[in-house]
């Protein structure tokens, strides 16, 4: 059998694994991607799944962090086709009483709205956003670049001065809750922050909810939560598109069965299908952790107490996600939620702890917080004129009884909830498609029972702890191969941080200090992973 050789074989045609193979192959290398699928994208894909004419993102569908990601503006996609959509306003909270709290790009209309919760917020409000523009983009590099983030910490400090340095890295720690009853007073504000750290999966109590929160919150400020237009996979197809004009290859239907190594190094990919690739350079796996390690290397390859740490690997909850299509825009009671791209409700600051609570305790919750995307309100390509694609998911404990009866029983939780915020929302449904977590899974294996974030956002799970204690780096223990996934530094979301920050490792171990490189990851492996526990060498 001939044996493929190219530069760099990327297991995955995620969003992460198509910025890896961009950065990449913009420098020359002769990059190869492999994707099990029938199409690429992940998690990052578009159908018709509700009705025909409706188009529905698959998973992912606001993209926040993507459009504010130095990374992903620095492919310069929109050369390559995409372009950004915006709603009227970025997201309204809906509370009991038919209020809403509503964030918007124009910063006074925000301001009023949480001041009609309680006065004097709306100022707190433009004190948070004038600490995010001082920060936003030494943040976002500190965030987003490899660990540990040198230059973009040294400007944050800068930017901050040491003082206030230090209460940022204090607010970063704190609970979405403890952060708002220091700085507001009325319940608009505080589930605004807190509503926007559910989409991390943690709940408003836990450590570092805060950050999310606010990260989000100032994002959404900022620069709204854009999505593509035509659908997320515009986004798959522009990323697509710029590999090719840079020499890249996509080859779909062909899954990584493993990662072929030798003496400690990758050397290549065997395929589903038995064909052997050689990999003169690097293997770069956008997949999940568990998946890499144990799966496509095999933990007998790799030192005991990595492997013991990968066992103690946790996944964010699991997700119900369903797919509607309307034959009219959804009648909200809250005024200024016609108009929201992003719609949160079902809970106001209790519920979010209660349900919350209930993840961690690996319960059912009796009541839903729900997330729901209003996307032709935001993109009007998506449906007919008049009409509207809409979409909610929930976060769910992991484990639970997923049989057909048992999902639609909780489908039927999800709309009532809706139904309460929006009466007549029902004689609207023409279609319908529900996703739960097997049907998530079967979609994208990284998406482990619906687990969208690639494992916990909690922080013993991130930074040097991510995917386990290690050196929160794309590097792996094998030379030359790198984790290019969810799982790696710095996580879940499309901001395509974990593809480029492998992509970087990759380049650096083959540039003119390599050597040095890779002895210097060698050695803080072995302190790390010393058998003895000595970390002597």
């Amino acid at each position: 059998m001939a044996v493929e050789s190219v530069d760099a074989v990327v297991i995955g045609a995620g969003p992460n694994g198509l910025v890896a193979a961009n950065l990449l192959a913009q420098e020359g290398w002769d990059v190869l991607v492999l994707e099990a699928a029938s199409e690429p994208g992940g998690a990052v894909r578009t159908a018709e799944i509700a009705a025909p004419g409706f188009r529905s993102d698959r998973c992912s569908a606001f993209y926040p962090l993507g459009a504010a990601s130095p990374v992903i503006r620095g492919l310069g996609l929109e050369a390559h086709g995409l372009r950004w959509r915006r709603a009227p306003d970025v997201l309204a909270h809906l509370l009991p009483g038919g209020r809403a709290a509503v964030l918007s790009q124009d910063l006074d209309r925000t301001a009023a709205s949480l001041d009609a919760f309680a006065a004097g917020d709306g100022d707190a409000w433009r004190a948070e956003f004038a600490t995010w523009r001082r920060l936003r983009e030494p943040l976002l590099e500190a965030l987003l670049r490899p660990f540990p983030p040198v230059r973009a910490g040294a400007r944050l400090v800068g930017a901050l001065g040491p003082g206030d340095a230090l209460r940022f890295v204090r607010t970063a720690a704190m609970s979405a809750r403890r952060l708002t009853d220091e700085r507001f007073t009325g319940e608009g504000a505080r589930v605004l922050l807190s509503g926007n750290a559910a989409h991390s999966g943690l709940g408003p109590d836990e450590s570092a909810s805060a950050l999310f929160g606010w990260l989000l919150s100032m994002i959404g400020q900022d620069t709204g939560f854009p999505v593509p237009e035509g659908g997320a996979a515009s986004l798959t197809t522009a990323l697509v598109a710029r590999l090719a004009s840079h020499g890249g290859r996509l080859h779909c239907d062909r899954p990584a069965a493993a990662v072929l190594h030798a003496r400690g190094v990758a050397v290549g990919v065997r395929d589903g299908g038995g064909g052997l690739i050689r990999a003169r350079r690097a293997v770069l796996a956008d997949v999940s952790a568990p998946h890499l390690y144990r799966d496509l290397v095999g933990t007998e390859h790799l030192p005991a107490r990595f492997a013991a740490d990968l066992d103690a690997f946790e996944w964010d909850p699991a997700t119900l996600k369903v797919d509607w299509a309307l034959s009219g825009p959804v009648p909200w009671r809250a005024e200024g939620a016609a108009g929201a791209g992003t719609v949160h409700l079902g809970a106001d600051l209790a519920g979010l702890s209660a349900h919350g609570a209930d993840l961690a305790a690996g319960r059912d919750p009796e009541k839903y917080f729900l997330l729901a995307g209003q996307m032709t309100t935001t993109d009007p390509t998506r449906s007919p004129a008049g009409t509207e694609t809409l979409w909610a998911y929930t976060r769910l404990p992991r484990g639970l009884d997923w049989s057909r009866d048992a999902l639609m029983r909780r489908v039927d939780v999800v709309e009532r909830t809706i139904e309460e915020h929006a009466p007549g929302f029902g004689d609207l449904v023409v279609g319908r498609a529900v996703s739960g977590p097997p049907e998530l899974e079967a979609l994208d294996r990284n998406l482990a029972e619906g687990a969208i974030n690639g494992g916990t956002a909690a922080i013993h799970q991130q930074l040097v702890f991510r995917p386990a204690v290690g050196l929160g780096r794309a590097d792996t223990v094998l030379d030359r191969l790198y984790l290019a996934g969810a799982s790696a530094h710095p996580g879940g979301a499309v901001h395509g941080a974990p593809g480029a920050n492998a992509a970087r490792a990759a380049l650096a171990r083959n540039g003119m200090a390599g050597a040095w490189y890779r002895a210097a990851v060698d050695r803080l492996h072995h302190w790390l992973y010393d058998e003895t526990g000595s970390g002597a060498t």
